[in-house]
């Protein structure tokens, strides 16, 4: 009896494990393009995730997570609208993470996601445009609104006593909407903006910029670009030059590639979307232990956004956009226990049971308005050739 028993309790795991749904994700970043060296740890982090949640097998009685990558570019629309429909419609995604740049996240949004009623979770579009974008409840970020970057931008230039700045922004969704942004600020606690130029990205020669930038003067300049392209080029240009010897690097401008230009950038300074949260130390070990560096800009954001979707999915009970669209909010805020990294089963457990998680992740999550995280900043400084951190705010 007891042999029929194991036999029959075997035979019931097996065709469970036949059952199980494959669910699979969108991650959709610009592996090429403007930024492409900070991608690929984006990618691991969502990556991270799924195979943390496939591994417990708790999510929607055994469901095993695919990621399934697609080519933003983050900077042509039109190429990362065909990207995304390919995801939609051929891979039959049920929902996306990403995308990384503002303006091609607005377009996969309203041509993609919202035609299909798919839901997005980006980690990196932060353009205050996406605040107010139509979006049917289908569009979220783990990443916090440039409208609060200019502000952190304007306090840090104002405590560092610099009241003058030259500014040149990429002529894209991200650049414009960050540069208006802090120019209000800006301007709003007395200081001055002698030139606000914007310049394109993947030229081959920047000096018709340099030169403007140079004849308005100013304390500093403020690069608002992206580290693999223009706004890389616009500080090599200047160095060259000798027209500036200092820059304001926002968040595009953070990552180790652009360190690869060398001692002149020591004394440059500027902040990128990060916290000094418990789990963001558990993070950055974990990715470790995983070979990729989870202190990457935007990586924990990535793990972050991939989670909150899989978690919605077992609130809902569905992996549908439709039905989890709804519990996005529900998983990330209190009331509910208290989620970290390599938590993603505990959590998982709970929601079956009938529980509430709060999900803190990697990057301090806290929804707020209209599905975007209330964001935290890491205040950096390039000495000896690093990134070193001056604080959190």
């Amino acid at each position: 009896m007891k042999k029929l028993i194991a036999a029959g309790t075997t035979a019931f795991l097996l065709a469970t494990t036949a059952n199980a749904e494959e669910i699979k994700l969108g991650v959709i970043f610009g592996f090429t393009g403007p930024i492409e060296s900070l991608t690929g740890p984006m990618a691991a982090g969502a990556e991270l995730a799924m195979k943390e949640v496939s591994d417990s097998g708790l999510l929607l009685d055994g469901a095993t997570v695919t990621s399934v990558r697609g080519d933003s570019t983050c900077i042509d629309s039109t190429a990362a609208t065909a990207a995304a429909e390919r995801l939609v419609t051929s891979d039959k995604v049920n929902a996306i993470v990403g995308a990384d740049c503002s303006g091609v996240t607005g377009a996969i949004l309203q041509n993609v996601a919202r035609a299909n009623g798919i839901v997005m979770i980006s980690p990196s579009a932060t353009s205050p445009g996406l605040s107010t974008a139509e979006d049917d409840g289908l569009f979220f970020r783990t990443a916090p609104s440039d409208a609060r970057e200019g502000q952190v931008m304007t306090d840090i230039l104002m405590e560092e006593g610099i009241k003058s700045v030259a500014l040149t922004y990429t002529n894209n969704d991200f650049g414009k909407g960050l540069a208006d942004s802090f120019k209000n600020a800006f301007e709003a606690a007395g200081g001055e903006i002698t030139v606000n130029i914007s310049h394109e990205d993947g030229k081959a020669d920047y000096s018709a910029e340099v030169a403007t930038l140079a004849s308005a003067g100013g304390d500093i300049l403020v690069v608002a670009g992206y580290l693999d392209q223009g706004g890389r080029g616009i500080i090599e240009g200047s160095l060259d030059t000798g027209a500036w010897d200092r820059f304001v690097l926002p968040g595009g401008m953070i990552g180790d590639n652009i360190l690869t230009i060398g001692d002149d950038l020591n004394g440059s300074f500027g902040q990128v979307a990060g916290t000094d949260s418990p789990g963001s130390a558990i993070y950055s070990e974990i990715a470790e232990a995983n070979g990729f560096d989870g202190t990457s800009p935007f990586t924990p954001e990535s793990y972050d956004a991939a989670a909150l979707l899989m978690l919605a999915m077992q609130a809902a009970g569905s992996s549908e956009s439709a039905m989890l669209k709804d519990k996005v909010f529900e998983v990330a805020n209190a009331p509910g226990e208290k989620i970290y990294p390599g938590e993603l089963a505990k959590a998982l457990q709970i929601l079956k049971d009938g529980g509430d998680v709060d999900y803190v992740g990697a990057s301090a999550v806290e929804m707020i308005g209209n599905g975007e995280s209330a964001g935290n900043y890491r205040q950096v400084i390039v000495k000896d050739g690093k990134f070193e951190t001056v604080q959190y705010r």
